[in-house]
C-alpha cells in the first residue's frame, strides 16, 4: 500500500526488504569521496527513500541522523546509510511476446535511454519474456554496466508468443539477490496481461515485499488491445512502493524510462536489524519519521510495513 503523507518536517519514501546475503557489511567509496556500505547481511531490513519538498523537488544532502525508524512502534537503530545517488542495482524486465513486435525498435531505444540516464556505476541485468522467461546476458555476466551489452540482451530474439508477466517479475526479484548494491530496483514494461505463467499475481506480490527492491512499471499498450490490465502494473509497483507509468504514445516511452531513472538516482537508502528475531512470515508496519524540524513542509511517500520471511521458506 503507499500512501501520501504531509509533514512540517523531513519525509521520506520508503521501500523495505531483507538483504539476501550471510557475510558482513563491506565499505567501498562513495560519488563524494566518502564510504558506502554494500549490505549483505541476511537480517538488514532496507528502505530506499526519497524526500521531496512542497513542491515535488528532491531534498538531497541529508544524513542518517535526520531520520527515525519505528518498527511496531518500537525504535529501531540505523545500521546502514547511503546518500542519494548511489549505486544501485537494476533489473530490466521486458515483454518480448507477440503483441510488443511492432513496438520493438521504440523500447529499445526508450530502454537504453534509461540506462545512459543512470548512475554510472549502477549494475543492470536484463529479463526478457513471452510465454517462457529468460536472462539476457550470457551466464558468465550477471550484471553490466555496457550498454552494447544490455542492447544485446534486449534483441536476442525476436517478439512472439504468450506472456509470462508474473513468473518474469519472479525471476527478477531472484536475481536481484547476487547484487553487490544495497539500493535494488526492477523495471517492468508491458501491456499487464498475463496468459500463461505458472506462479499466480498474489503469489509474485507477496515475492516483491518481502524484497527491498523498488518496482516501477510502464504500461505500453493499443486502447484495442484485448490484453492490456493497468490495474495489474499499478499493484505491481504500488506492492513495493513504486510507480507505474503510462506513456500516451511510443515516443513519449522514452521520457517515462527518464523519469524513473530520475527517481532510482533521488533515493537513499537506509538499513536496520530488527529488534524483532522472530521469523514468523507476519507482516510488520513500520513508521520513518524525522529526528528534527527542517523548517519547511516535506512529503512522505511510503509503504507502510513488509512481511518477514517464516522459518520454513528460509530452510527452502
Amino acid at each position: 500500500m503507499r500512501s501520501l503523507i504531509q509533514f512540517t518536517f523531513i519525509g521520506v519514501f520508503a521501500v523495505l526488504g531483507i538483504a539476501p546475503a550471510t557475510t558482513p557489511l563491506l565499505r567501498q567509496q562513495g560519488r563524494d569521496g566518502n564510504p558506502f556500505t554494500i549490505a549483505v547481511d541476511a537480517n538488514l531490513v532496507i528502505f530506499n527513500i526519497t524526500v521531496t519538498d512542497g513542491k515535488g523537488r528532491r531534498v538531497g544532502g541529508l544524513q542518517a541522523s535526520d531520520f527515525q525508524v519505528r518498527e511496531e512502534d518500537q525504535l529501531q537503530e540505523i545500521k546502514l546509510f547511503n546518500p542519494e545517488d548511489g549505486p544501485a542495482t537494476v533489473g530490466l524486465i521486458i515483454d518480448n511476446s507477440g503483441s510488443m513486435l511492432e513496438k520493438r525498435a521504440e523500447v529499445t531505444k526508450a530502454t537504453l535511454a534509461f540506462a545512459t540516464a543512470s548512475n554510472s556505476e549502477d549494475e543492470m541485468f536484463v529479463v526478457t519474456f513471452n510465454e517462457k522467461t529468460s536472462l539476457g546476458l550470457p551466464p558468465s555476466v550477471p550484471f553490466t554496466k555496457d550498454l552494447d551489452q544490455i542492447q544485446s540482451a534486449l534483441v536476442r530474439s525476436p517478439p512472439n508468443g504468450l506472456t509470462a508477466l508474473y513468473d518474469a517479475l519472479a525471476l527478477g526479484i531472484e536475481h536481484l539477490k547476487g547484487g553487490t548494491r544495497n539500493h535494488k530496483a526492477l523495471v517492468v514494461l508491458s501491456d499487464g496481461g498475463d496468459n500463461a505463467s505458472s506462479l499466480s499475481l498474489n503469489s509474485v506480490l507477496q515475492r516483491a515485499r518481502q524484497s527491498s527492491a523498488t518496482i516501477y512499471t510502464i504500461g505500453i499498450y493499443d486502447d484495442t488491445s484485448v490484453d492490456r490490465n493497468p490495474r495489474i502494473l499499478r499493484k505491481i509497483a504500488e506492492s513495493s512502493g513504486g510507480r507505474a507509468y503510462f506513456p500516451e504514445s511510443l515516443q513519449s516511452m522514452e521520457q517515462a524510462w527518464r523519469y524513473i531513472a530520475r527517481d532510482i538516482r533521488s533515493e537513499y537508502t537506509i538499513g536496520y536489524h530488527s529488534s524483532n528475531r522472530n521469523r514468523d512470515g507476519k507482516f510488520r508496519s513500520v513508521k520513518i519519521t524525522p529526528n528534527r524540524n527542517a523548517g519547511r513542509d516535506l512529503k512522505i511517500e511510503t509503504r507502510d510495513g513488509y512481511f518477514i520471511p517464516d522459518d520454513d521458506s528460509i530452510a527452502k
